[in-house]
């Protein structure tokens, strides 16, 4: 049975990770003397933690291939400060949310489900949690619309930050993670190879890797064993996330579901994701 902290952080995910899609993303990045793409991505998300070195972008974002974190990190800070990032990411937030929604986020809703996530983050404890704390450092916005964003933002580093533990725990090396994501086939290999930079060579051996550990066949699937580590680590992340989660009534949670299905599917719908 799926838990309540996975179902309400998949309804809610769009309204966060629409800032690594909208276009308005690349133009406040941009505008600060970045160049386009990645340098932006690793920056504006970074930057709540301040002018980290590039091992620590590495250790915290946990499966990007190394040298494509260290061709960003640290010229990304020579060129605008953490706190200039910041600022464009939620200028960017603002823009992309008012011209996908309108006067919707006018809506007293907003503003309520800003407020009931406000009530339930102080749950999160900062310990072991680096890119959670970071954002946790970083103040409220005014706007309704964007609080809801930094919410679901900082819910979201929370539990990601927990799935990182989770599979360090079980041994398991964030090229290695991805390969057994790939397993899945929820998302195919050659995409989340592609996008993390990881070569043939690099992909392969750590595929080898998991054969040897009686993970993954030989045809790349998941054996029964890796299955289960895949839903270990998942019971797992679940369970750290779960303190901020419980707060809430059953209500509560059905009402945040619904509007975050509604939300969620609008950002879809428009096309905000590529092959979505």
């Amino acid at each position: 049975m799926q838990s309540t902290a996975r179902f309400l952080w998949q309804r809610l995910e769009p309204y966060h990770g629409l800032v690594y899609f909208v276009p308005e993303a690349d133009r406040h990045y941009t505008s600060l003397g970045l160049d386009p793409g990645m340098m932006g991505y690793f920056g504006s998300r970074a930057a709540a933690m301040g002018a980290v070195p590039a091992e620590v972008v590495v250790a915290t974002f946990f499966n990007f291939e190394p040298t494509r974190v260290h061709a960003v990190v640290p010229e990304v800070w020579r060129r605008a400060t953490p706190e200039a990032l910041w600022s464009a990411r939620l200028a960017a937030v603002d823009e992309a949310l008012r011209r996908l929604f309108g006067t919707r986020l006018e809506h007293d809703d907003i503003a309520d489900a800003a407020a009931m996530l406000r009530r339930i983050v102080p749950a999160c404890r900062p310990e072991g949690r680096p890119l959670f704390a970071g954002h946790l450092a970083q103040s409220w916005p005014d706007e309704p619309h964007l609080a809801l964003w930094f919410g679901i933002t900082l819910l979201r580093e929370y539990r990601g930050d927990g799935h990182v533990a989770a599979l360090t725990a079980e041994g398991v090396s964030g090229v290695e993670a991805l390969v057994l994501h790939g397993a899945t086939g929820a998302v195919p290999p050659s995409v989340l190879k592609a996008t993390r930079a990881w070569s043939d060579d690099a992909w392969a051996a750590a595929a080898r890797g998991l054969v040897a550990r009686g993970w993954l066949t030989s045809e790349g699937t998941l054996t029964p064993v890796g299955r289960q580590h895949r839903d270990e680590v998942e019971r797992r992340t679940d369970e750290l996330a779960a303190a901020p989660w419980a707060l809430l009534s059953d209500d509560d949670a059905i009402w945040l579901a619904a509007l975050g299905k509604e939300l969620s599917g609008t950002i879809v719908a428009a096309g905000t994701f590529p092959g979505r």
